[in-house]
């Protein structure tokens, strides 16, 4: 259930589309998309069901598992109670989607779906979310004994270290925007990211960076990746998910669900990072180009640039190669990264900025992150910050870390603006919509209009339609 509901970019991703790293085609099939590049989501977008679908599914399963595994015969208490917290944790994590989404919602305890539930509020919520954690915190193991909870000596399964993760990024939104519960919260994030990074540090936990930022969407590591916290792993053969064609332009033959933003990209710091991250050059017309090109006239619908490390190879075993303009397979089975070692750096290191420090750790912490981006050993960041500038440099250096394809992760860009409040700013910039200088005279702006005045209501997606049909609490 877990790998289906996250196997295709309209169950899971639509509504990331409100972030500042990604935009989509202002024409083709794309309105659904469009509507949250545009802020202006209609109850009956169409991928915006599946969104709400595939969480409640999600948690229909996890909440038979909680109230009936228990009583499973012939299998050990060890088994029982790993499943159950596996099930807490997956609860917890679509409660957060849907609460980050939509803000208050019905909660469902039981399998049985009552379409006459309240809406329970934010902070009730995010209570419940933190219970469950705490249960798969107590429940999950630091590493797994047995397949298929274990692979290649990494946890498939949700582990104790995925769950403290979890609880940190939690806390972290706690602390932001609707709620605002500060610097206590934010103390409490960089607390339970600091676990996570003592346990890696003395070998408690296995995680490590690796070495070379295009690793982390390397074929070769797609079941052996020693950053991933967690993620969904798929087959080709027997399970794939749909996705690596998202990013790819409409002439470079992909669906061009989306692609880059140019201020995004025009401020992304050049260096590995940033090379692993989007194409540096596209096949257009049999023909490797800069992103730009166009023809004069115009010729092309977009023009932007387009996330590589999301791009499956056409042949199994090989690593992408953008020089190379073999047709990619429809299906793929690259992991779903729902949280990587980097990004726990960057919260810790944020947090403890927003709570008004800067400390040693933190600054190192941060430039784990950015040395391995650059490619170099230069820590370029210091104790002589300030502690906002600490917090802000953190915030950047994730959203350049989850560019783009993360949608699944616990994580996205657009979740960062959305605790921090950013979507009103990002909403006014691309109302302006400014030609960029790309390169040497040569500019460009998107392709996707935006207009209207801000309202916070779009700071969340409305309830379905279909849903709020059964359920008066939706009807508001």
């Amino acid at each position: 259930m877990v790998a289906t509901s996250h196997g295709q970019n309209n169950f899971t991703g639509t509504n990331f589309l409100t972030g500042d790293d990604i935009s989509t085609h202002p024409a083709s099939n794309k309105q659904p998309l469009r509507e949250y590049d545009q802020y202006t989501v209609s109850d009956n977008n169409s991928w915006m069901a599946t969104l709400w679908e595939q969480r409640y599914k999600v948690i229909k399963a996890a909440n038979f598992i909680i109230n009936n595994a228990s009583r499973t015969p012939d299998v050990s208490e060890e088994t029982k109670t790993q499943a159950i917290a596996q099930a807490h944790f997956w609860r917890a994590y679509s409660y957060f989607y849907l609460v980050t989404t939509w803000g208050p919602v019905p909660v469902m305890l039981e399998e049985d779906i009552d379409y006459s539930a309240r809406l329970w509020s934010e902070e009730e919520i995010y209570e419940l979310i933190l219970s469950d954690l705490s249960i798969a915190e107590s429940g999950c193991p630091v590493t797994y004994s047995k397949a298929p909870y274990t692979q290649n000596g990494i946890n498939i399964a949700v582990s104790q270290g995925a769950v403290k993760a979890a609880m940190s990024y939690v806390y972290m939104c706690m602390a932001g925007w609707p709620l605002n519960k500060g610097a206590e919260y934010y103390e409490l994030a960089a607390a339970k990211a600091e676990e996570i990074i003592d346990a890696s540090d003395n070998g408690t936990y296995y995680y490590r960076l690796n070495p070379e930022f295009k690793d982390i969407h390397s074929v070769a590591l797609r079941v052996s990746n020693p950053e991933l916290i967690l993620g969904v792993y798929y087959n080709r053969d027997r399970n794939p998910q749909m996705t690596p064609l998202t990013d790819f332009l409409l002439e470079m033959g992909g669906w061009g669900d989306t692609q880059g933003e140019i201020k995004f990209w025009k401020e992304f710091p050049e260096g590995p990072r940033k090379d692993a991250t989007y194409f540096p050059k596209m096949m257009i017309g049999g023909e490797l180009r800069d992103w730009w090109y166009d023809t004069d006239p115009p010729s092309r619908e977009v023009v932007a640039p387009c996330f590589m490390k999301s791009v499956e190879p056409a042949a199994r075993g090989n690593e992408f190669d953008y020089t190379d303009d073999t047709p990619c397979p429809t299906n793929g089975e690259k992991t779903i990264q729902i949280v990587r070692l980097s990004q726990v750096y960057c919260w810790y290191a944020e947090a403890v900025g927003r709570s008004g420090k800067v400390t040693p750790k933190a600054v190192e912490m941060l430039n784990r992150v950015r040395n391995r981006a650059d490619g170099t050993s230069s820590d370029i960041y210091t104790t002589a910050m300030t502690a906002e500038e600490l917090a802000e440099a953190a915030y950047n250096e994730h959203g350049w870390e989850t560019a783009g394809y993360y949608w699944s992760g616990l994580a996205s860009r657009s979740r960062d603006m959305f605790r921090m409040y950013r979507f009103k700013d990002h909403f006014e910039y691309r109302k302006t919509n400014p030609e960029i200088e790309v390169a040497p005279g040569i500019f460009r702006k998107e392709a996707v209009s935006v207009t209207g005045a801000w309202d916070d209501t779009m700071m969340y997606s409305p309830y379905p339609f279909g849903d709020a049909s059964l359920n008066p609490a939706l009807r508001h």
